[in-house]
Formats: C-alpha cells, structure tokens, sequence
C-alpha cells in the first residue's frame, strides 16, 4: 500500500536498518513472537529511540503499548474480538469524511484503555480502533487489506510533517 502511495520502503529486522528512514510501520503478525525477536535482536531498544512517526497496525498497536514498548498511552487485550474464525469486516467513520472506511479485524487486538493525549480517530460500537498520539498512530484492524489508502496516506503525511520540520 505505501509503495502503491509512492514511498520506498523497506525491511526492518535489525537496529541498524532504522538508520535514516523517516517513518516506521509495526505491522499485524503474532505480538508475542515480535516481542521475542525485537529482544533477541536489540529491535525493541531501537524501536524506543527511533524519532520518526511510527504505525502500527494490529499487532503493530499491542507492541507499542503501555505492556510492550510502552510509546503510547493505551492498554490493548490481544485476540479480543475472538479467534480467527471470528473475524470481521466493519464500516468505520472517520472525521470529516463522509466515505465509510472499510476496517478488516483479523483476532483483532481491543483498546482497554487509553491516555487522554491519545485521540480517537475512528470507533467500532463505541469502541477505539484507530488512535493517535503524537507521531504514533495505530489501528485493530488490517488497512492495508483493503484498496482504501486514507489510512496509509495519514501516516505519510505525519512522515512527510515531519521530514519537513526536520529539514
């Protein structure tokens, strides 16, 4: 999605490679074995002092909470729409948009709680599933799962933001 938008992108998977990137995402995956490898790797520490805005999606949002990598305000449940079989599509509304946007929950991470510098952006019966604070944004659910770009295009204009006040 963020090539299709025009970025380059690339792998991360040591500390190194964050070296001169403008823009970090933590994608969906398993949070307990990223966790593991971030230690194992020296990725977590990297990740805590990497100055760029950062996304992260599903098991992105679990690693950068108040538990994990604690950079955002927020307590997240793993797996707590359900299991895999309950997975879900939903129509979410975003602010000042009048386009439902499309938001695919695959044992979908829950916001339990969060800090009040942290804004919701969209909810799901009430609930928060896309939340940020400062140059963090994070999302339940999968984007990138979809052909709708809104999501990715706010996190390149918190990259693009940034670079610019940087520069």
């Amino acid at each position: 999605m963020l090539r299709r938008l025009g970025a380059d992108v690339v792998e991360v998977r040591k500390p190194e490679q964050l070296e001169g990137l403008d823009g970090l995402v933590v994608p969906g995956g398993e949070s307990t074995t990223f966790m593991r490898l971030m230690r194992l790797y020296g990725l977590d520490q990297a990740v805590r002092t990497f100055g760029g805005p950062v996304f992260g999606t599903c098991a992105g949002m679990i690693v950068l909470d108040r538990g994990h990598l604690d950079l955002m305000d927020l307590e997240v449940d793993r797996n707590a729409y359900g299991r895999q079989v309950a997975s879900f599509e939903a129509d979410l509304r975003l602010p000042d948009e009048n386009d439902p946007l499309r938001g695919v929950f695959i044992r979908a991470p829950r916001v339990r709680d969060h800090g009040t510098g942290v804004e919701v952006l969209a909810e799901l019966d009430g609930e928060p599933v896309l939340l940020r604070q400062g140059r963090f944004l994070v999302a339940s659910f999968h984007p990138e799962l979809t052909e709708d770009t809104r999501v990715h295009e706010l996190f390149l204009d918190q990259v693009r933001e940034a670079t610019s006040v940087r520069a």
